[in-house]
């Protein structure tokens, strides 16, 4: 396996933890270790103050499992597989369900190990292009016409990172149906999942609708805890399963034991973080509508309809890389240009408003504007 370098996080490594206003992030506002403590009482600091540290059980804490079941409609603990985030997840599918000379069908601008993994491994890549004069909208006639004999799975990121769009149950419905038919897998990015703007438009679980799907969930985005470093799969495939576990043996083999219970504790009150996080975004989205508006001239805004981030355009001769670099080095303020998802036409740049100090991030945004662009 020959993987390249994964732009995204390089450009990360790079100004994440050197620039002050990080206007670009995919997570929503963290919590301290007490926090999440206070939420379970005495009972909870005890417990956690006596955690022994030896190895845990390879599919995960039984009572993580039984607490993520509480995500879906139908799974049930035995169907979870608890991972060293959501990257290992990604990794162990790719490695354990693909074969050189498979075909695959990812949808596209994406993470680029939903796709990079696969290429490394020999496969036959078609990326399913969502466009922003679309309205990013999924195209199912392109799908249609793309599923050869040898198409092994489609991997969608519903709600997307990093656009902000959500899929229809009507357009999830006839992807399952097209899936069904031929007996192809479906991974399903859900790490966004509960950060719907309106609760109406969230959509089932795809491992709840079809029996091929594996089902992606981390602690890292709606709950703010990346440093958990808690994901996990979900399906009812049991070959899947089995084949995911036992590779899992050459990766983590185990998960952290304090990184288990403090998700376990966290997914106890998963809607009280959720809504706390999901405020934060709705308040940031409205300052970011009114940005826009004022800014209209130099960028366009497709609004998107969940999640901390969308994807916005520059209007401008340039490439939006050169912006960017300029804006972090002058002001301090990280946007992520386009380019590092090899799309936007040199123009996108995803915005992330998923955390406290949004306002003043923009508000640095927005002294370079009056300062460079106007």
């Amino acid at each position: 396996m020959k993987l390249e370098e994964f732009k995204l996080e390089r450009y990360f490594a790079k100004y994440e933890f050197n620039a002050p206003y990080l206007l670009c992030c995919s997570d929503c506002q963290s919590f301290t270790v007490k926090e999440l403590l206070d939420l379970g009482g005495e009972d909870a600091f005890s417990s956690f103050h006596n955690l022994y540290l030896g190895y845990t059980e390879s599919l995960g804490n039984p009572l993580l499992r039984q607490q993520i079941t509480n995500q879906y409609k139908s799974i049930k603990a035995e169907e979870v597989l608890v991972t060293s985030g959501a990257e290992e997840a990604i990794f162990i599918f790719m490695n354990v369900m693909l074969d050189k000379g498979d075909h695959v069908i990812v949808q596209y601008p994406c993470y680029q190990s939903l796709f990079e993994i696969a290429r490394s491994i020999g496969c036959e890549v078609t990326k399913w292009e969502i466009k922003e004069e679309q309205n990013w909208e999924l195209d199912l006639d392109f799908l249609v016409q793309n599923i050869k004999e040898n198409t092994r799975a489609i991997i969608v990121n519903s709600p997307h990172n990093p656009t902000g769009y959500l899929m229809s149950r009507e357009k999830l419905a006839a992807l399952i149906d097209l899936a069904r038919r031929q007996n192809i897998l479906l991974f399903s990015d859900e790490v966004y999942r509960f950060l719907e703007y309106s609760e109406a438009d969230r959509l089932d679980a795809a491992c709840d609708l079809y029996e091929n799907a594996v089902s992606l969930g981390v602690m890292s985005k709606t709950y703010g805890l990346p440093g958990l470093r808690i994901g996990w799969i979900a399906t009812k495939n049991r070959t899947v399963y089995q084949k995911m576990a036992a590779f899992k043996d050459y990766t983590s083999i185990c998960n952290s034991a304090p990184s288990e219970f403090l998700a376990t504790l966290a997914l106890q009150h998963w809607n009280k973080l959720a809504q706390r996080n999901l405020a934060i975004i709705k308040q940031n989205l409205a300052l970011l509508d009114q940005f826009f508006t004022r800014y209209a001239n130099l960028f366009s805004w497709q609004r998107p309809k969940a999640g901390p981030i969308a994807f916005p355009s520059i209007k401008w001769e340039g490439h939006v890389e050169d912006f960017c670099i300029d804006l972090v080095n002058s002001q301090g303020v990280l946007l992520l240009p386009g380019n590092y998802y090899d799309c936007g036409h040199n123009k996108n740049f995803r915005v992330g408003f998923g955390r406290q100090n949004m306002p003043d991030c923009l508000a640095k945004l927005e002294e370079y504007i009056k300062e460079k662009l106007l």
